[in-house]
């Protein structure tokens, strides 16, 4: 690091769980952000400014008037551009060190294997069981760790699956195989406050699992009731019988 990232990065450097250790750690990691709305403004705002050194955006929609109650990292002159080319254009005026990928499609197949590949972590930021399903499952194959938020209405769930340790679930050891008959933020409606608040406990964890401090959500199912200010903890395990990461798998 030089001076100038030892002065922008001072106030995590002072912090003894991350250290100059912790924020080298942070310059040279990749970071994957499936969806950049409500969940993916606050990440990919607070990985930029935390000095992750390359962040991959990906959402294949674009800025709509409705989206700018709470997706906070579009501004009102990007309604009818690709979310991911406002995102990155945010990104690089918070920080022009961070590198910044744009992925303005749909990641599926072979295109979501090799993007999960090539990062170090993932974090889901989509609202589809679909995507979220695609994503746990590359996740999974390729050994990566994921951090997943949810927000509809006035309630948040968080949670963090990590491949690498044999105690972890996955995304499908909890959720099955989803319900894609859920409402979607659309339908239901969402406060904007909550996915912000989501999102920055998903960019905690990121960090966490990236500098290597704290004990994230692995085995833990976090929940939100913002109606009433209360914060809810449930333990998740692994099933041996998921398709997706157990013996049946």
């Amino acid at each position: 690091m030089d001076d100038q990232q030892l002065l922008r990065y001072s106030r995590q450097i002072l912090l003894p769980q991350i250290d100059i250790e912790g924020q080298q750690r942070l310059l040279n990691s990749r970071v994957l952000v499936v969806g950049v709305g409500g969940l993916g403004s606050p990440v990919a705002l607070y990985l930029a400014a935390a000095g992750v050194g390359q962040l991959l955006l990906a959402d294949p929609d674009q800025v709509d008037l409705s989206n700018l109650q709470r997706q906070v990292i579009h501004h009102a002159a990007d309604i009818g551009r690709d979310k991911v080319a406002s995102a990155a254009e945010r990104v690089a005026a918070i920080n022009p060190q961070v590198e910044c990928r744009p992925l303005p499609s749909a990641l599926a197949g072979a295109a979501l294997q090799q993007a999960v590949a090539e990062v170090d972590l993932v974090l889901d930021c989509s609202d589809n069981f679909a995507t979220r399903h695609a994503v746990n499952a590359a996740c999974v194959q390729l050994g990566k760790p994921l951090v997943s938020g949810a927000a509809i209405r006035l309630e948040g769930q968080l949670s963090v699956f990590d491949p690498r340790r044999e105690d972890s679930p996955c995304y499908q050891c909890l959720y099955g195989e989803g319900d894609e008959q859920a409402l979607s933020c659309s339908e239901a409606g969402v406060v904007g406050p909550l996915v912000g608040m989501v999102g920055s406990l998903q960019a905690l964890e990121a960090l966490k699992l990236l500098a290597g401090f704290g004990e994230p959500l692995v085995g833990r199912l976090l929940l939100i009731d913002a109606l009433d200010s209360r914060f809810r903890e449930l333990r998740v395990r692994r099933d041996p019988a998921c398709n997706c990461c157990g013996a049946a798998g």
